[in-house]
């Protein structure tokens, strides 16, 4: 076997590394990029492959020599190789830039919006805020004394009934639990860590049992307002209730009270406004029972109180011109993008 010399092997090493350089460096594409990684690095074929064969016919004192210059060499090619590959994908970038004709016009981009349920909520918020009422919130799950009995609703009242609300599942001999039936409880938990004065409004989901029809749902939203101070009135109600309406309208709303029954409230009113010259119930209203004031440790000698309740659905599509308040849960791009 003929024996290599090392300076010769070295010299190989050096001229192919030269040639790699020259090629890479002249390539202008990932094509002819290609072809100079497999003319040099090529698994089977390549240059580099081939000079390593010749590794074997060194000395055997020259070999860790010649194996150290061969692995510079391999990582030399190798790296003018990566560098090179970045130069070509950062051509290949610039070209395609500078051939995109700015003249054309622009893909159109497609922007969502607030749901018309949301956006009636803020504009409820934004109005009774400018009337002076704080904007509360609550828990959605609830327990019976703040969801019926500081309500003045008692154990046989047919508002428990479990066929009219959605008791949950609890450990036995716990109290059971229920998604609650009103944004009311948020007004007894509010009362019995505050003091009066209060001015408070309250917007959230609520749940009963209804079948799903033009004018219910099973899940809808409530606004529910409170004003607790001394000297208050029907007539401040009725004030604020036709103020809130002229200011989401825009025009004046007429406001009418009938005689009604809530447990809570003494006297109690159904609530109807005129919309568009027909008279359309809207909620209910009254003022505060004096039960309810000592339940959270008010004095109802000192102090006296209203609150109203108004379907966030039923405004929202009288606003909107919308006959089922089912439109607004069927999720239809349609119907939603008119808003």
């Amino acid at each position: 076997m003929t024996i290599v010399p090392l300076d010769t092997f070295r010299a190989e090493l050096e001229r192919l590394r030269a040639d790699a350089e020259a090629a890479m460096d002249a390539a202008a594409d990932e094509v002819a990029l290609e072809a100079a990684r497999i003319d040099f690095l090529g698994a089977k074929s390549g240059r580099l492959k081939a000079i390593q064969k010749s590794l074997g016919g060194l000395a055997a004192a020259d070999k860790p020599a010649g194996g150290r210059h061969f692995n510079e060499a391999k990582a030399a090619v190798t790296a003018c190789f990566e560098a090179a590959q970045a130069r070509v994908a950062g051509a290949g970038s610039e070209c395609r830039l500078d051939a995109i004709d700015v003249t054309l016009p622009a893909e159109p981009v497609r922007l969502g919006h607030m749901h018309p349920i949301t956006r009636t909520i803020r504009r409820v918020q934004e109005i009774m805020g400018r009337l002076g009422f704080e904007s509360v919130d609550g828990p959605e799950v609830e327990d019976q004394w703040h969801n019926f009995e500081a309500l003045a609703i008692p154990a046989e009242h047919p508002a428990r009934d479990p066929l009219d609300n959605f008791y949950l599942a609890v450990a036995r001999g716990a109290d059971p639990l229920l998604l609650r039936s009103q944004t009311s409880t948020v007004q007894i938990r509010v009362m019995e860590n505050r003091e009066p004065p209060l001015r408070i409004v309250s917007l959230g989901r609520v749940y009963r049992p209804d079948t799903a029809d033009a004018t219910h749902y099973p899940m809808f939203h409530q606004v529910e307002g409170l004003l607790v101070e001394p000297g208050t009135t029907l007539a401040h109600l009725k004030s604020v209730l036709r103020m809130f309406a002229s200011s989401f309208l825009g025009h004046a709303v007429n406001v009418r009270f009938r005689p009604s029954f809530f447990p809570f409230t003494e006297p109690s009113v159904e609530v109807d406004m005129e919309w568009g010259g027909r008279w359309v119930e809207m909620g209910g209203a009254g003022m505060i029972d004096p039960a309810v004031l000592e339940a959270v440790g008010y004095d109802p000698d000192s102090v006296t109180g209203f609150a109203f309740g108004l379907g966030v659905e039923r405004i929202a599509a009288r606003r909107y011109g919308v006959e089922d308040i089912r439109d607004f849960y069927r999720n239809d791009a349609r119907f939603l993008r008119q808003f």
